[in-house]
């Protein structure tokens, strides 16, 4: 007997209903052993996979008893040295039947071998793993900046990895195509899917011209790659979004790659829902805007996620406490388990709105390729600077909408005044801090590690990795040895920088306009002439992005924001020392430091740049701002180290934010004042 087309049937005509996709949070802080007890108290909660964040020392190859690596251990994820870390973040928990994420890119062929290894002392046959390693250097270079080695380079250990999970690690995703970061830099959904499938085109191309895989294997490869996305909070475009990431995937496989299996043509990904949006003004608000965005990624059945993780509403202040977490992953629970939304075969099928805009996402997307392609492909279009200079723009283009009305948030441009939140009343004011001393806890348990291994071993080990290296080998097998031996994280890291070098992206702030004007503008611009007046000169700004902390967007805008207001600025890019930032801003004659640290150690890097200042004998001869995920209380802390300003997620109006450094450089306020009374 047929049913109803609403009704959604198996393969043999019976009423059915779908699996809900991996419920994830994304998690990891401290400590391995904090970490390990945060995993298993989420997976008794009812979450079905992990996803591991690891702090920036791991994902920028270095161990954490070195000096850059100090201020950052175990602040935005769980730091990793060597086995023994992996044996304790996993304890109690199968590895060889849950799905693990692994947010981790530059360093990603170390952590699966250090998994694998884990594999193998636990007597756990590697080909039972299932999981991913994130693995997507380009978007590193765009947006998230924990790249380490060229791009040629990258791409030959991503290939590796292929080469080494399809036949021995058979279920393991080992790259994830990820333009998460890529919208949180401020891409539009064309340039999101563009760049992504354009990503995607790099690396099985790279795969293909290996020639290490048969036709039926190349198929197969196609199969695992990954993808993982962003949803934003106009959802019904998102949803349009991935129902034509769906349809331009099935597409090139098929054309491009002749894949004519539609099993391995399958638009297979995760997705966490935006955290750009996430404001620290009216916080509670952003537990609605994380639903909404949800929708985006679950909605239309033809486009489904396969797993999903959620930020947390107070991620705009802090890292999430657990509770947090657990809120996040019951809004997961409550929609895929309580509501209908999984009984139904998809809902817009048919529909000639949406039709209209997945066309019309898929033209735009179309045309992007085809210019990177023009280029010679993404790895081209990110060492010319292409790709990196749209991000910047689009991102400009977002803030100056937001700064002008066009674009509402709604508790930040709109609706501004509110009630106290009593989310934020508690003993903890509602956010998460790191314990100080945990990360000595993390470097006696390195030293113990250190002590344990045979220095023999690790030498061999370390010498088959720069051997195969430099001769072209695969570098799976190697460094599954070196991690078997006990090599660290960090030497690891720098045997392959001895190999490869290192590498610095353009930063694409030059050339950048920003679209905004009117009378706060012309302020702003006033105050900087009669400052330029005074002192012959205009001022400069150095805008330094110290330690390891990738995130650029907001030391980009800044950059930007202030040669529109009328400074000159000098920006190097990221993960900049503090004496290299000093002595820049000595040697430009900088009439301020502009610091933006989003990893929480700004009061650590505060330190560093003041103590870099008494170094050159300048202690106070250059003042200092500070922008940031500052809670308010490190605000007075931060002042006593020197730091004249400090702004936050909440001073989004960036020409008010150029009026406070102008404020701090002592420019006429009179001069602003005079030019509003002539307008």
């Amino acid at each position: 007997m047929s049913q109803p087309t609403h009704v959604l049937v198996d393969a043999d005509g019976r009423p059915t209903r779908d699996r809900p996709w991996l419920l994830r949070t994304y998690a990891g802080h401290t400590t391995v052993r904090a970490s390990n007890a945060l995993y298993r108290a989420n997976l008794s909660r009812g979450q079905t996979g992990l996803s591991i964040a690891f702090d920036l020392p791991t994902q920028c190859g270095y161990s954490s008893d070195h000096p850059v690596a100090r201020p950052e251990i175990g602040k935005v994820g769980v730091p990793i040295n060597t086995l023994d870390d992996f044996a304790i973040l996993f304890e109690g928990i199968p590895i060889d039947e849950i799905n693990t994420s692994m947010t981790i890119n530059a360093t990603a062929m170390w952590l699966l071998a250090l998994y694998v290894a884990l594999a193998e002392r636990r007597g756990v046959a590697p080909a039972s793993l299932q999981g991913t390693t994130q693995n997507d250097i380009i978007k590193e270079y765009l947006a998230r900046g924990t790249y380490i080695f060229p791009p040629q380079a990258s791409m030959r250990l991503i290939v590796d990895m292929y080469e080494y999970c399809l036949r021995d690690v058979p279920r393991w995703n080992p790259s994830n195509i990820c333009s998460y970061h890529l919208q949180e830099a401020g891409a539009t959904p064309e340039q999101e899917l563009a760049f992504a499938l354009g990503t995607a085109t790099a690396v099985l191309d790279a795969v293909r011209e290996r020639g290490c895989f048969d036709e039926t294997e190349f198929a197969q490869c196609v199969g695992r790659i990954s993808f993982f996305v962003n949803a934003g909070i106009r959802f019904v475009e998102e949803m349009c979004k991935m129902r034509a990431f769906v349809d331009l995937w099935d597409e090139l496989t098929r054309e491009r790659y002749g894949v004519r299996d539609a099993t391995y043509r399958r638009f297979r990904y995760g997705v966490q829902v935006n955290s750009l949006g996430l404001t620290e003004e009216q916080p509670e608000n952003n537990a609605w805007r994380i639903l909404i965005e949800a929708l985006g990624v679950t909605l239309s059945r033809d486009a489904r996620c396969r797993a999903l993780q959620l930020p947390t509403w107070n991620e705009a202040l802090s890292l999430p406490r657990p509770w947090d977490q657990q809120w996040s992953l019951r809004l997961q629970q409550v929609l895929a388990y309580e509501t209908d939304l999984l009984e139904y075969p998809d809902l817009f099928t048919g529909s000639v709105v949406v039709e209209s805009k997945v066309r019309a996402l898929r033209e735009a997307a179309a045309a992007e390729l085809s210019r990177l392609d023009e280029m010679g492909g993404v790895l081209a279009a990110v060492e010319s600077g292409y790709m990196k200079t749209a991000l910047v723009r689009s991102q400009a283009e977002r803030l100056a909408r937001i700064n002008a009305g066009e674009q509402i948030v709604v508790g930040r441009n709109r609706w501004t005044e509110a009630l106290p939140s009593p989310l934020l009343e508690g003993a903890d004011g509602g956010i998460f801090r790191i314990d100080p001393a945990s990360a000595a806890d993390t470097l006696e348990a390195l030293a113990a590690s250190l002590a344990r291994r045979s220095a023999s071993a690790v030498a061999e080990a370390l010498r088959h990795l720069r051997e195969a290296a430099t001769g072209g080998q695969n570098l799976m097998l190697p460094s599954i040895e070196c991690a078997r031996a006990g090599v660290t994280t960090g030497e690891w890291a720098d045997a392959l920088r001895g190999a490869f070098g290192e590498y610095r992206p353009v930063t694409g702030v030059e050339g950048q306009q920003l679209r905004l004007d009117g009378a706060g503008v012309d302020g702003v611009r006033a105050r900087v002439a009669a400052w330029s007046a005074q002192h012959g000169k205009p001022p400069r700004m150095v805008v330094g992005k110290p330690g390891l902390d990738g995130h650029s967007n907001g030391s980009e805008m800044v950059a930007v924001a202030a040669k529109h207001a009328g400074f000159e600025v000098v920006y190097g890019g990221i993960r900049m020392s503090a004496d290299e930032i000093v002595q820049s801003a000595i040697e430009e004659d900088a009439a301020v430091i502009g610091l933006s640290v989003l990893s929480g150690s700004h009061l650590e890097v505060a330190e560093q740049v003041r103590a870099a200042l008494r170094r050159q004998g300048a202690p106070d001869a250059i003042p200092i701002v500070l922008g940031g995920i500052v809670p308010d209380e490190d605000v007075a802390a931060l002042r006593e180290l020197g730091v004249r300003a400090v702004f936050t997620p909440k001073d989004f109006d960036l020409m008010a934010v150029m009026d406070r450094v102008l404020d701090v450089i002592g420019a006429p306020a009179a001069a602003a004042a005079a030019r509003a009374a002539s307008a």
